[in-house]
This record gives structure tokens, sequence and C-alpha cells, in this order.
């Protein structure tokens, strides 16, 4: 991965000492080889180059993500819903995000830690909408965790008054923040179906909404409805992100505009989300073939990589490919301020980096992503490979730089079918130390009669420095994103997994 500009000297003495515990500050600064090529792309790219030396770093045990016993996995009790029918059955739940603080720490809100998740009928692809599980703060149990609920009522979206949220079909995911004055802030994904003879294409937008929450008793929550439920953008112009009829009619493109994470900082509102390059920052098609700063590496590797692209049957996906990590800053009623580039793209590597997930630890701003070894255009990448990469930057808009050398964080490549099957990995501060939570979903819709998609048991990762690693015999509960500071044991990742 190649950086235009260094990174800026630590303004602090607790930045550097960060620095230098985990690869020094010559990691950050250090010189581009002379047989580099010129980069003078606007952002960080995840190139061809990343992708294969990331497929040479798996397996390596402190990547990896644990394996878990398949016969303790247990449905969420509380994760029940109605059919079609009406009848009372088991729900999926998969991707989930936490009610978190403005520094991305876990939200107590009055006494509660919330989660949000995508839940609905296993057998109903389409029912996908956004349900609100509670717990008692300190309870880490599965069965701790109680079920308000869906969020939104179906006539919230034309209460709303919304031109684009009166055609919303599903709700995808995003975050949560509690805000300076105790409200509960979501933030997420609104979209509308596939109707082209309505002039409808899946457009996904980012929106937010107030959920007002009350507690009925002593030991429960209610969501009693929402408020300022709004769209914020959708791609506009097309220009720094692709929007939706950009995409329409084109082979293999896969459009994204969906994620939204919320973030402050030094007093001023953002989100962060997955999207896909515009047609002002690096746009898709056939001439992306020939930009070398796609490919990484030098001269040698860019004029082999290009044949072997040229003669691969993933040639005309990769033609396509533009995924983003984008970024917008809000005015304080949480409606569209200002568009920047974007913080990350991977042209000409995959149209899919999802779950944008960023935080400031220790001094250094961290921006995770999950992706899909079946949606990268890397021969040597498989369709089971799971990825979660991660990167790292001394300011909140970068520039940003690989972890670990490659931006490789988590790995797994289970059979989609195994039970224990893991994705949507979210990295959740816990205010001290440098270990993090790491919370994903379990099983694939639909594919047992008895096992739901579920909480996945989350695990601990030592973050120091621009390194990483899973820690070692650290399985927690599942659907647990709380650990008790006092067993925050540090693991340096240069002592620990090596192979």
């Amino acid at each position: 991965m190649k950086f235009n500009n260094l990174f800026r000297k630590a303004a602090t003495v607790t930045v550097a000492t960060t620095l230098l515990l985990g690869g020094g500050f010559q990691a950050f600064a250090k010189e581009k080889d002379s047989g580099d090529l010129e980069d003078d792309s606007r952002f960080t790219q995840i190139t061809r180059h990343d992708m294969l030396n990331i497929f040479k770093q798996q397996g390596k045990e402190k990547f990896e993500v644990p394996s878990f016993d398949a016969s303790s996995i247990k449905n969420i009790p509380s994760a029940k819903g109605r059919d079609g029918s009406g009848k009372l059955i088991d729900f999926d739940v998969w991707d989930t995000w936490p009610l978190q603080n403005a520094d991305g720490t876990i939200a107590n809100y009055k006494g509660y830690n919330i989660v949000f998740g995508l839940a609905g009928d296993p057998k109903r692809a389409e029912d996908t909408f956004i349900y609100l599980f509670y717990q008692k703060a300190g309870n880490t149990s599965l069965e701790g965790w109680k079920n308000a609920g869906r969020v939104f009522k179906d006539n919230d979206k034309i209460l709303a008054n919304d031109a684009i949220l009166k055609n919303q079909a599903e709700e995808w995911s995003g975050s949560a923040t509690l805000t300076s004055d105790g409200e509960v802030r979501l933030f997420y994904t609104s979209r509308q179906p596939y109707e082209p003879e309505n002039k409808l294409y899946g457009k996904q937008t980012l929106a937010t909404a107030q959920i007002n929450l009350s507690q009925p008793d002593d030991e429960s929550l209610k969501v009693d409805g929402v408020e300022d439920l709004k769209s914020i953008y959708d791609g506009g112009d097309g220009k720094i992100y692709q929007n939706v009829l950009q995409s329409v009619g084109v082979n293999l493109d896969n459009h994204t505009f969906r994620d939204p994470h919320y973030i402050e900082d030094q007093g001023k509102k953002y989100i962060i989300f997955e999207a896909n390059t515009g047609t002002e920052t690096g746009y898709q098609g056939e001439d992306s073939l020939n930009k070398s700063a796609y490919y990484g590496g030098n001269n040698e590797f860019f004029t082999k990589e290009l044949q072997n692209l040229l003669q691969s049957p993933k040639k005309n996906g990769a033609e396509v490919a533009n995924g983003a990590l984008g970024i917008v800053e809000l005015n304080n009623d949480y409606t569209l301020k200002k568009v920047m580039d974007p913080l990350i793209a991977s042209n000409l590597v995959t149209d899919e980096i999802e779950r944008a997930n960023v935080f400031k630890m220790n001094g250094l701003w961290y921006m995770f992503t999950s992706t899909r070894g079946s949606k990268v255009t890397v021969d040597a990448v498989g369709d089971d490979d799971i990825y979660m990469l991660g990167y790292v930057s001394t300011s909140l808009t970068g520039p940003y730089k690989p972890l670990n050398g490659t931006g490789l964080v988590l790995h797994q490549n289970l059979d989609r079918d195994d039970i224990t099957w893991t994705y949507a990995h979210f990295a959740i501060p816990q205010g001290k130390g440098n270990n993090v939570v790491v919370t994903s979903y379990m099983t694939n819709r639909g594919l047992f009669p008895d096992h739901k998609s579920t909480f996945a048991p989350s695990f601990l990762l030592n973050i120091k420095g621009t390194k990483t690693s899973v820690v070692k015999n650290r399985i927690l509960e599942q659907g647990q994103i709380t650990i008790d500071p006092t067993d925050d044991k540090e693991v340096p990742p240069y002592d620990y997994g090596k192979k």
C-alpha cells in the first residue's frame, strides 16, 4: 500500500510512545523503495499487492478468528418474532452494532447496554429490519439479552415525509450513539426495492432517527417511537461517490452505499460509510486496468500482475471494482454539511469493503472494515476467505496506514455451511488498556432447521501501535460486548502468536 504524504509527527509524547511500542514511528515515515511506482491518489489504496501479501499472512495464529465449539452455540433466546402468517418463530439475527458513546466505548443507557441488529424470518430474505436488544450492564450472558422488538413501525417511513424514505423496503446496518443530552441517535441504511418498472433500483441511502425509549419497569426497556427520521446522503451527483444510477445496467457492478458509522472529533460530527469511488475520485472501467497505483509494489510487479489479470476470469469484475470507505461531515442537526474524499479505496480489488468502524485509542485512530473473498478479484484469494482489515492514522481524516504491514487483522476460511462460520466482525474499544472486544454473527441464514443466525462468541484483539493480534484463549460469551477492566490482561502482539 502506498501513501503520497508522510504521516505527521506525533504531537504528544503519548502518541510517539505508542508508535514506538507498535513498531516505531519510522513505520509511518518509511521512504519509498526506488523501485516503487508513483502513486498520485488522493487517499489510501488497498492494492493487489496488499491482497497477495495478505494471502501469504493468513494462517498465522495471531490473525485467525478463534475456533468455536459448535455444540456450545445457542440461538438467542429472545430473538423471536412473527412470520407472514402471524406464527411466533425463532428469528435470525445477523449484523449488530452497540449503542456507543462519542468515543466508541459502550454507552450505559440508564443501567443497560443496547445492541441494534438486523433480524427477520429465516425463510424470507426480504424480511430485513432493525431490532433493539438490551441487557443489564455487567451481565455478559447470552440469556441476558432481551428483545424490545422492531425499532421502526411500517408507517414511520411515510410519516417522515421524506422523498427517499417513502420507498424504503428494508433497513440495513449502521451505528448508534448516545448523545450529550442523553438521547439515542440511530444511523442506518435505508434500502429501496429493486423495481426497474417503477424506476427503483435498490438504492441505499444513509439515514438517521432519534429512538425514544422508556422503562415500563425495573427489568425492561420499550421503544416508544421515533422522531426526526430523515435521509442524509445517497451519493449525490456521483462525482465523489458512485450513485445507484451509475451502476444500472453495468455488468458485474456491485453498487454499495451503506453501513454509516457515526464518530465525533474535536466537536465535529462525521459519518464514515461503505461506498464506491465516483467519477472524480478514481472511477471504474477498462482504463482502471492500466493504473499502476491500484497494483502497488514496483514496476516489475505491475507488469507481471497486469498480464496475469488480463488472462484471469476475474478481469471483468476487477474493471468495475471500486469499493471505498467514504466520509461526510454533518451539521449539528445531523443533516449533510460536507462531502469529503474517501479515506480508503479498493479499485481493481473489490467492490465491497463493509462495516466501517472507527475509533481513537491510545492517541491513534483505528479504522476497520470487513470483506469477503468471494467478492475479491485476486486469484489467490478463495471464495471462503473472510477478512477484517484494519488501518491506523494520527488523524481521523487520514492518511491511513495498513495494520500489520498489509491491513490483515482477522481471517477465517470455513465453509459457509459451517455452523461456526462468522462475519461482520466489529471491534469495540473498552476505554482503557490495549484489548478490544470483537463481536460478529454466526451461522448463515436459513441453512439449518434448529440453528439460526445468532450472536457469535466474542473474543479479544490486542492492538498496540501498528500491530494487532488475536488474544489467545480469551473467547468470551456469545454477544458479549464489554469486559471487566481489571481482567484486561495485556498481551504484546509482537510476543504472541508468531509462527
